[in-house]
């Protein structure tokens, strides 16, 4: 069981969370609930840093930002102690969880799960504190934002547990953001390779890594909220899924940047210097769009989409190359945003990509940059528009609450 922030946000919510976990050990089943930081605790502690630090060291961060999921374990312990029941936290090195050794960003390579399944053994409730553990240098680490997801499909995939359940403020994963498109559809399933699309376009639910390790593992994973006790959103392999429709959801993220890199030469492994910089600098890259050089020119321009949080690391990978390649200029635009629709059955079915640019172009919106995979159509468009291409695609796809199969588009070749 994983609670996140919005579930442990204060006293009462942590006691909350605590009666959930002990209904589930007085049921029989035996408990691990990993935590997140209560509320905007983690926020305050890198506001704490930014205090005395213009350029924190990554180490000394980790050490400072796991300790706001120690807390959360350490109080939702004292409250299932109040409520009768043995409980231990554990850190995420004494859970036994071995990351690699990139600050800030680490990487789970090993869970050891033998100290929780002492404890659990013993009768004891387990906690452990996520986002966090130690890295083959014997540093803390922490693994990135929702790194308390992977946390906990991490430990429940080294127990063998029956389902992963994460716990969320809300119901469960949507057919869109319900704050943008108020009948978006609760869906009750929905397979790992459209969750894996869901979180790479932007719906903050499910933690990527969380999903991947997840699908890897073969854990179960079940979103669900933290405030009522209805049914969520299980996350299960294809072939388990029950219908396969056309469009599943509409994702959207509005913490896009673009770098474009002018008079970039036209040789061959240059592109591998550019993006090994970046890998190198620990920069996630999503959409690649190259045009050609044309009329024999030896030169061509670069676009590519990083997260906004990237774009200063992204910058400077790359100003050591500008002058040794002869880049012309590298421009950047922090406002963009990007739009996507997500669904196992598209793979079978031609027109999707056609309907997206149609209705995008009937809301007079301008399709920067276009990426594509077989269950997901991505376009890149001004920040601005987002929320209008999310409900003008959410109801040209007839995803709303009450929509029946044969109402959205190709919906009887789709359930055929």
């Amino acid at each position: 069981m994983k609670f996140g922030g919005t579930s442990v946000a204060d006293a009462q919510r942590v006691i909350r969370a605590a009666k959930r976990i002990v209904a589930r050990k007085e049921a029989g089943k035996r408990v691990v609930a990993v935590l997140s930081a209560r509320g905007s605790t983690t926020d305050e502690l890198i506001a704490m840093a930014a205090e005395v630090s213009a350029l924190p060291d990554p180490r000394e961060m980790d050490m400072l930002l796991s300790t706001g999921e120690r807390i959360s374990c350490a109080l939702c312990a004292m409250a299932i102690r109040d409520l009768g029941h043995d409980a231990v936290s554990l850190t995420g090195s004494q859970a036994g969880i071995l990351t690699d050794t990139s600050h800030t960003k680490a990487r789970i390579v090993d869970v050891d799960a033998a100290r929780i399944q002492r404890e659990l053994d013993s009768g004891a409730i387990v906690l452990v504190a996520g986002f966090q553990g130690v890295s083959t240098n014997q540093d803390v680490t922490t693994l990135g934002r929702g790194g308390s997801d992977t946390t906990a499909v991490a430990v429940a995939a080294a127990l063998n547990a029956e389902v992963c359940e994460i716990y969320t403020d809300v119901a469960g994963v949507f057919s869109a953001d319900p704050r943008i498109v108020p009948d978006a559809r609760k869906l009750s399933t929905v397979s790992f390779e459209e969750m894996l699309e869901m979180a790479a376009s932007g719906a903050n639910v499910l933690q990527l890594r969380a999903v991947e390790y997840a699908r890897n593992h073969n854990v179960r994973i079940h979103c669900r909220s933290s405030l009522e006790d209805g049914p969520g959103t299980v996350v299960l392999g294809e072939g388990e899924t029950m219908e396969q429709p056309l469009i599943t959801a509409v994702t959207h993220s509005t913490d896009e940047a673009r770098l474009t890199l002018l008079g970039v030469p036209d040789d061959p492994g240059v592109a591998g210097r550019i993006f090994t910089a970046l890998a190198e600098a620990n920069v996630n890259v999503d959409m690649i769009i190259q045009n050609e050089p044309i009329s024999g020119g030896h030169r061509a321009d670069m676009s590519f989409t990083v997260p906004r949080s990237d774009l200063v690391d992204a910058r400077s990978a790359l100003d050591g190359l500008i002058g040794e390649l002869g880049i012309t200029d590298v421009v950047t635009d922090e406002k963009m945003g990007k739009v996507s629709v997500i669904g196992a059955g598209m793979k079978s079915h031609p027109g999707v990509a056609a309907k997206v640019f149609e209705v995008l172009g009937g809301e007079g919106i301008n399709i920067e940059m276009i990426v594509t995979s077989p269950i997901k159509i991505s376009c890149v468009i001004s920040g601005e528009h987002v929320p209008t291409a999310v409900r003008a695609l959410h109801s040209a796809f007839a995803l709303g609450e009450g929509a029946t199969l044969q109402e959205r588009p190709f919906g009887d070749e789709a359930s055929a």
